[in-house]
């Protein structure tokens, strides 16, 4: 659970800036994103799978 206590004299936007830090941070919003909808373990595998290749091509 992520919460921000706004500041004194902080500004509504500033303190939802910090928010949307805070959970970007803690990945919240892509794990929200990802539980979307349901997603077969053999799609999940391969998915996967393309990102380790996506990532070993970036490094070498």
């Amino acid at each position: 659970m992520s919460e921000v206590k706004v500041r004194e004299g902080e500004t509504f936007e500033s303190a939802l800036r910090r928010f949307n830090k805070k959970i970007k941070q803690n990945g919240i919003l892509s794990e929200v994103r990802r539980r979307e909808y349901y997603e077969k373990p053999s799609v999940r595998r391969k998915r996967k799978l393309v990102a380790a290749k996506k990532r070993r091509l970036k490094a070498g």
